[in-house]
């Protein structure tokens, strides 16, 4: 009986040894790759203050505000739009209305760094 708690204790350790290298593998690989699509540089930096900052990136700020491009107009309009609609007063989400904010918040954020920096690309 001993022997099989033993083997059983040790197999257990290994499977969870396994899983936990598994996924330190894939957390260094998700980041390498977070870098390489922040661009890396001062420009990486940039970004992952800014993300670090509002909780959110780039891509995701544009997703909850449903626009593709950085255009000022559409940006505040959806963003009038997605705040009134998940007003908690008319049966909306607080948690949802907070989302759409500070998407708004980093979106206003790299709209603020795009005009200090006159040549540097929009994101699409």
């Amino acid at each position: 009986m001993a022997k099989y708690l033993a083997q059983l204790i040790v197999l257990s350790g290994q499977i969870i040894g396994k899983a936990f290298a598994k996924a330190v593998r894939q957390e260094i690989r998700m980041s390498q790759e977070a870098a390489k699509r922040a661009g890396g540089g001062r420009q990486g930096d940039n970004s992952a203050a800014s993300n670090s900052k509002t909780g959110l990136t780039l891509e995701e700020a544009k997703d909850i505000l449903n626009v593709r491009e950085l255009e000022s107009e559409t940006i505040q309009k959806n963003f009038e739009h997605l705040f009134k609609v998940n007003d908690k007063s008319r049966g909306g989400s607080f948690y949802l209305q907070s989302k759409v904010f500070r998407a708004k918040e980093r979106v206003d954020y790299e709209l603020k760094h795009i005009k200090l920096e006159p040549n540097k690309p929009t994101e699409s």
